[in-house]
């Protein structure tokens, strides 16, 4: 819109030739927005408010009576009240560049005066109770001419090649080296320690594992001759088995064949035995009958003492086959042939002594002898024999 201005945001618009502003001054001053102005009555003219910087690097002599170069730097800029932008566009409008060069050889005369009152040590090491103190010292200064200072930075400090800074760090640079050295020593020794720690724990680690691989090996061969003598041993243990079995099955017919022998050989013998015993016993008895008989010379007599002692006769037989394991083979009927040829051997017996006295011819062979067989029980399976007469 024609006659109508607006300020920049760093910026204060300052309108002179109309009303004037606050305390008389000559110009009005605008922030932050904008005003009407009439192009022939008045005149519009702005002051920066940005910040601004203004570097001081002066020669000063210290309590000590050392000369320092000291260089600064100071960060800077007009206030943002309408008094303070009063104060520096009475003083700065025209030519706002001065005000880094008034503000530069404001705080070179507060630097000079503060240094001039501390030493060396004190300026190195309390940097920033120097710059406070310089802030202080020209804090009032710079508030007449409408400026206010946001910091100070001392950047450095220089004993323009005197070498009592130098000297003055000496003692500590020692040290400091010193515990760099000696810091050196113990990190080299840490590492050595650590180096020599390692190279333990690798031998260890070694030893370790040979014998692992040692273990590992013994079982592996272990396994391998248990697996090699696996078929030898089954072998064996089978062999034996067989033995054993073949020991067992011997005896066992061995014995079987001590029963077999018992049957076939001893119960027979037994058997012969008692026959011939009977045999002899009948004999005996056929002898003292004749002699009876001859001193008798009584046929009748003698048939009566034969037959008087026929049962005698078949008693003896009997007991003689009570000794021996006869097995009767069929019940009853068995029973009654045993019984049968008893009475039959016993009449042959009778008739051979009869044949057998004077007059009646030499007896027969086999006329005073017991007939039969044995044969084996089968029914008992204990070896036992069964007595059948042979008709």
């Amino acid at each position: 819109m024609f006659g109508y201005r607006v300020p920049a945001p760093d910026e204060a618009m300052l309108i002179s030739g109309g009303k004037h502003g606050m305390k008389g001054s000559p110009f009005r001053v605008v922030i932050g927005h904008g005003a009407f102005v009439t192009p022939i009555t008045r005149k519009v003219r702005y002051l920066t408010l940005s910040m601004q910087e203004a570097e001081v690097a002066e020669q000063c002599v210290t309590h000590q009576g050392i000369t320092l170069n000291v260089r600064s730097v100071i960060a800077f800029k007009v206030g943002n009240d309408e008094e303070s932008i009063v104060n520096a566009g009475q003083r700065f409008l025209s030519d706002q560049e001065q005000m880094s060069v008034l503000t530069g050889r404001i705080f070179a005369g507060h630097l000079r005066s503060i240094i001039g009152s501390m030493t060396v040590e004190e300026i190195v090491t309390e940097r920033q109770k120097l710059a406070s103190e310089v802030l202080d010292g020209s804090k009032a200064e710079m508030a007449k001419i409408g400026l206010i200072v946001d910091s100070l930075q001392i950047q450095s400090i220089d004993d323009m090649g005197a070498g009592y800074i130098a000297a003055m760090a000496a003692p500590n640079n020692a040290a400091i080296q010193r515990q760099a050295k000696i810091a050196q020593a113990q990190a080299d020794q840490a590492a050595a320690e650590a180096q020599q720690a390692s190279a333990r724990k690798q031998a260890e680690f070694a030893r370790e594992t040979s014998v692992l691989q040692a273990q590992y090996k013994a079982e592996i061969d272990k396994a391998q001759a248990e697996a090699a003598q696996a078929g030898p041993l089954a072998q064996a243990g089978a062999t034996r088995a067989v033995i054993s079995a073949q020991a067992v099955l011997a005896q066992q017919q061995a014995e079987l064949r001590q029963q077999q022998l018992v049957s076939e050989v001893v119960r027979p013998a037994e058997a012969e035995a008692e026959r011939v015993t009977i045999l002899a016993k009948a004999d005996a008895e056929r002898t003292r009958i004749l002699a009876e008989a001859a001193a008798s010379n009584n046929r009748v007599a003698l048939d009566q003492l034969l037959i008087n002692q026929l049962p005698l006769i078949v008693k003896e037989a009997a007991a003689g086959l009570a000794g021996a394991n006869v097995s009767v083979l069929n019940g009853a009927d068995g029973l009654s042939e045993i019984a049968a040829g008893l009475v039959s051997q016993g009449l042959t017996i009778l008739d051979s002594v009869r044949k057998g006295m004077p007059g009646q011819g030499a007896p027969a062979a086999d006329n005073g002898r017991v007939r039969g067989q044995v044969v084996p029980d089968t029914t008992t399976g204990s070896g036992s024999s069964a007595v059948a007469p042979r008709g």
